[in-house]
């Protein structure tokens, strides 16, 4: 209730609507149209356009011949050596060589459509459109037009070390290929088959599980519930870098996990690959080869970083979730007179991404 003198209920009996304020409305604003056209020197001197064609291909032909010097200097600097020097020259020559071909090809397209293309500007009006046969017959003149006013049919020279320089770019990156299996010889005639390569690991019956990078070797004991450790063959700790010991580690690299013995469900042929809830599981990811590293005790579940693949340790790492194609590989494992945890035997499977064709 207002009170004699209340001063918001003077203000109400005082208000007035005020009148509205007149605001000036321009007139639309006009279209200006197209500014005049400016020749560009290629379209007012023959020579400049002679000059700038050369200058495209001449691009495109140099793309080829920095994607054939990529190639070359693979086979240069080998990097089976392990040389730190031929590492690195590897790598510098066959980098500046790709990004050459790659740049070659960039400016050799922008001064394309900047110096030679059709300059003219023109006006393209949008309407809403529906599929029929005139739309087809305008698409096809469309292509035509583009054609003439980029020249592609004429310009011979240009297609042509274009669809060269494109072809050229890819080869380097199909030659690095050949690095990721050695190439077979007398002294190892296995050397190419892959299958073969991830079928043998330094696994073998009676090797102890060590921890990883100490070369320790674990006892049954140690591996608490939850727990998750990362295990090679004992026989790696003694291996030199020099003697294969990053490629033998990475084959054989291994999860050793402790589960509720009520928790694992296991197949009658694999019901003797653990001990007392402790299973041993490839820590190479059967998508890429990706390492799995992240290990999650209340469900169980292994997880794959790169790609998000998941396994469920407790039931033979079967995949639960992403690109993952198979299981990973089990290792079976028991113990010695000792109590240390040794292998039964190598994997029964080969070790890795499931892309490899397998028998």
């Amino acid at each position: 209730m207002a009170h004699e003198g209340d001063p918001l209920e003077h203000e109400r009996a005082s208000w007035k609507p005020s009148r509205g304020l007149a605001v000036a409305v321009s007139d639309p604003v006009q279209n200006p149209g197209l500014p005049p056209h400016r020749e560009r020197i290629t379209d007012k001197d023959p020579a400049a356009m002679k000059r700038a064609v050369r200058t495209v291909y001449t691009l495109f032909y140099l793309s080829v011949a920095a994607s054939i010097w990529a190639v070359v200097a693979y086979m240069i600097f080998p990097i089976e050596s392990g040389s730190l020097t031929a590492i690195r020259d590897n790598n510098l020559f066959i980098g500046l060589g790709i990004a050459f071909a790659m740049l070659a090809i960039g400016v050799g397209a922008i001064h394309w459509s900047k110096a030679i293309m059709s300059d003219k500007e023109f006006i393209e009006p949008r309407h809403a459109t529906r599929g029929r046969d005139s739309t087809r017959e305008t698409v096809i003149a469309n292509f035509a037009t583009a054609n003439e006013e980029s020249g592609f049919g004429r310009r011979v020279m240009i297609r042509n070390s274009l669809f060269a320089a494109l072809v050229a770019s890819v080869v380097p990156g199909i030659v690095l290929f050949r690095g990721l299996a050695p190439e077979s010889s007398p002294e190892n005639p296995h050397a190419g088959d892959p299958v073969y390569l991830l079928s043998h690991t330094m696994w073998k019956k009676g090797s102890r599980l060590a921890l990883d990078p100490s070369g320790r070797p674990i006892k049954a004991s140690e591996v608490t519930l939850g727990s998750a450790f990362q295990v090679i063959p004992e026989e790696l700790a003694g291996v030199s870098h020099h003697d294969g010991y990053l490629e033998e580690k990475a084959k054989a690299i291994v999860l050793l996990m402790r589960l509720p013995q009520e928790d694992l469900i296991e197949t009658e042929d694999r019901k003797d690959w653990s001990y007392d809830g402790i299973v041993a599981y490839s820590k190479v990811c059967t998508h890429v080869g990706c390492p799995v590293a992240l290990y999650e005790q209340q469900t169980h579940h292994l997880l794959c970083p790169c790609h998000q693949s998941q396994f469920d340790v407790s039931e033979g790492a079967k995949v639960i979730f992403g690109p993952a194609a198979r299981p990973l590989p089990q290792l079976p494992i028991t113990v010695d007179d000792e109590g240390y945890l040794i292998a039964q035997s190598d994997f029964t499977e080969p070790v890795g991404p499931s892309f490899w064709e397998r028998h």
